[in-house]
């Protein structure tokens, strides 16, 4: 599998139409590119945990894109829904961090070491 993983903190100023369009992009890119296996969004919690401390930055959501290989990752990002939904994306946030992994079930970690 791989993982596209998206950190993001919304723009301060981000209005509540910019906002819904770019929720509609990622529910049209996510729905009808076909080589996502699965998208799980969040919202971060905070625990009082001293690794909390620890961040540079506060990215208060994520995605995580999961497809069966990395040519599947290629196509979603070169995908039209995916253009217009990077274009939305990078306009309404102060900051993000994306990254994309190869992953594996932890039974099988010594294959990615």
């Amino acid at each position: 599998m791989v993982a596209h993983l998206v950190l993001l903190k919304p723009r301060a100023t981000l209005g509540e139409d910019e906002r819904d369009a770019m929720l509609e992009s990622m529910r049209v890119a996510f729905a009808g590119i076909p080589e996502i296996k699965r998208v799980r969004i969040g919202k971060r919690i905070l625990l009082g945990r001293g690794y909390e401390t620890q961040m540079a930055e506060h990215f208060e959501y994520s995605a995580i894109i999961e497809f069966d290989s990395e040519a599947d990752l290629r196509v979603y990002l070169d995908h039209p829904q995916h253009q217009e939904l990077g274009q939305r994306f990078f306009d309404s946030v102060d900051a993000a961090l994306v990254y994309d992994y190869a992953t594996v079930d932890a039974s099988r970690v010594t294959e990615l070491l």
